[in-house]
Order: C-alpha cells, then structure tokens, then sequence
C-alpha cells in the first residue's frame, strides 16, 4: 500500500485499460453516480492520464488530490485520486 493509499480512503476505483479520452471518460461517468465529497481512485495504463485528468479536474472543479506511478507486473500504472466536488 503507497503513503497516498494510506491517507487517502477511496469509495470507489475504477482501473481504464483503454487510452484517450477513455479514463476522463469513465472518471466522468463513475463521479456521476457518487456523493460530493467522495473519493474516485482511478487506475490507468495511458501515461497521458497524468495530464488528461489533471485537465478534467480544472475544468470540472472535481479536486485531483493525488497522482502517482506504481510498477506492478511489467506495467506502469498512473493512479489518481479524486474528489467529487
């Protein structure tokens, strides 16, 4: 479990194979369905989520709390963290 996995308590995560526009896509579409205030761990595959989803969150006002790398089987995955505004 990472430091930021630790501090922050995610009430629901997604995991996006795809690439652009799929993880603002799916982001979008889970963060609709949650309560302001909650939490969206979102696990990707496309190093361009990094900036994709740091756009979304400016344009939208949901707050990116957290992005970070993790090396799991061969594979970088970028994990973000959202709050729902």
């Amino acid at each position: 479990m990472s430091e930021t996995e630790a501090r922050l308590h995610a009430d629901q995560e997604i995991s996006v194979d795809g690439k652009c526009p799929e993880p603002v896509l799916k982001s979008a579409r889970a963060l609709r369905g949650m309560q302001s205030g909650d939490i969206l761990k979102v696990i990707c595959l496309d190093p361009v989520s990094v900036h994709d989803l740091k756009a979304f969150s400016d344009q939208t006002g949901n707050a990116l709390l957290a992005q970070e790398t993790e090396e799991a089987a061969g594979a970088v995955h970028y994990i973000h963290w959202l709050r729902k505004r």
